[in-house]
Order: structure tokens, then sequence, then C-alpha cells
């Protein structure tokens, strides 16, 4: 039986990457990752620096994609500017093909649940709560009433089991979404197949679906490297972080740590 090897140092995961870099990948999230977590959900933009590097790993590796639990509409216009970057939406239940936006066929039903869901949601829960309809997913957000934290979760329990729903905690927000077996781990495993290395970069407990995906396929092909980078916060603790080779302090870091891949490729030339 196959067993993954020890994590690669950074330096090697770098060399690794430019010496196969045709058949390298990076992966990241959005929220609390590329971009800080806010109190407006639909304020946030990326950090200083971030679309910059990303469009430069764009034109030297063979695959760059963000994943991330919005939709796809708002990330595409996050990211209009770069388009050699993959984008997937409400956890890989959308992704843009062709210039369209893509659903998934088993997902597309729940629609009207979930519409039904957030306007439940907008009416029962209590002040100071912000629902965000994402369409195929509803987002819970309590970081300005972290009082409602128990009745938040303990009414989207009752929902999800009502209704068949998914439920999946995060940073000082519940979401719900249709009951489809596809997350970030299954975007990332499918993605992240015919390369050699892949890096992914996260926030938040969903973000370990992930660095499984990777550690799996490291167990099944001992030639492949996973990469896996906390962005450290204070409401998620150390947990991912302990999953991870490689922790980072904010999203602001994101960026000095792609200039060092970055110029590690120029060094090559």
């Amino acid at each position: 039986m196959a067993t993954s090897r020890a994590p690669l140092r950074f330096a090697e995961a770098v060399s690794v990457t430019v010496s196969a870099a045709a058949k390298s990948g990076f992966f990241f999230d959005f929220d609390g990752t590329l971009a800080p977590v806010t109190r407006d959900p639909g304020a946030v933009v990326p950090v200083a620096g971030a679309l910059e590097r990303l469009a430069a790993l764009s034109r030297l590796v063979g695959r760059v994609a963000v994943v991330s639990a919005r939709p796809v509409a708002f990330l595409c216009e996050r990211f209009a500017q770069l388009p050699a970057v993959r984008l997937y939406g409400l956890d890989g239940l959308q992704t843009v093909a062709g210039g369209e936006i893509r659903t998934d066929r088993e997902a597309e039903p729940w629609a009207p649940v979930m519409r039904r869901l957030a306007e439940e949601a907008a009416r029962e829960l209590p002040r100071g709560v912000q629902v965000e309809d994402r369409g195929l997913m509803v987002a819970l957000h309590y970081r300005a009433a972290p009082g409602a934290r128990g009745a938040v979760e303990r009414w989207a329990s009752a929902r999800a089991a009502r209704l068949g729903l998914t439920e999946q905690l995060g940073r000082m927000v519940v979401e719900l979404r249709p009951p489809v077996r596809r997350d970030l781990g299954t975007v990332v495993g499918e993605e992240s197949a015919g390369l050699v290395t892949a890096w992914y970069f996260g926030d938040d407990l969903p973000d370990a679906r992930a660095f499984e995906a990777l550690r799996e396929r490291e167990r099944r092909d001992p030639a492949f490297a996973g990469v896996r980078v906390a962005v450290a916060d204070s409401e998620t603790g150390d947990e991912l972080a302990r999953r991870a080779d490689l922790a980072l302090g904010s999203p602001a870091e994101i960026p000095m740590l792609l200039d060092q891949v970055i110029r590690a490729f120029a060094g090559r030339q």
C-alpha cells in the first residue's frame, strides 16, 4: 500500500514546481485567503498585489484556479482581468466555460428550495445576522452579532435535517447547500489530475477537504507532490494550520510568498 511521504520544505516545493512548470498548479480559496474577511461580504476584494501575482503565475505554470463558496458571478467581477485563471464558485457547483456560467445539473433543481430558505432565514433569525443568498447556497453570517451563533447553528441544523441539505460551518458563518457530492476537495482532486505538483491555499475548516484531496493523491501516486498552505486566523484557531505544510499570518502575506515562487522561475531562465 502506498503511503504519503514527509511534507516538502518550501524551497524544495518551489524547486519541484519550477522544474515541472507545465504540470504544476496553484489553487486558492478566496475569503480569508486572497482577500480579508469583513463584516460586509459584498465589499470584499483581493489584497493588494494578489491579482498581479496570479496573472504572473498563470503565465508560468499549467493551472491557476480560485475555488470558493462565492457564486461564480461574484468571482468573475473580482478576477475579470485574469482570463487564464479558472474560477469555481459555490464550492464547485458553478464554473465558467466558454465565457458562460455553468451550474451542476444535480444541484440546479434545488434553486427554489434555497430561495425559500433565504427568505425564511431573513424573517426568522435574530437581528444582526446577515443572510447571503448565493442562489444555490445560503450563508448565514453572524460576525456582526456573535451572540447569535447558537441560534444560527440551531436554526441551520433544523432546516438541514428537514430539507435534506448539507450544513457547513465556517468563520462566523453557517452555509447551507444542496446535498450534492461536490466540494473543495472533489474540485481540487479533479483539477490536480495529470499534475506533478499542486499547491492549495486556504484559511477555513472546509479547506481541509482540499488538503485531504492532495494527500489522497499522494497516497495513490508517490510521484505527486501536494503543498498545503494555511492562512492563519484567530477564529478557526490552529486546526487547519496543523494539517498544513506551511502557515501564513494573513492574506497580505500571499503576494510575498508568490513573489518568491515567481523569482525562482526567473532564476531558471
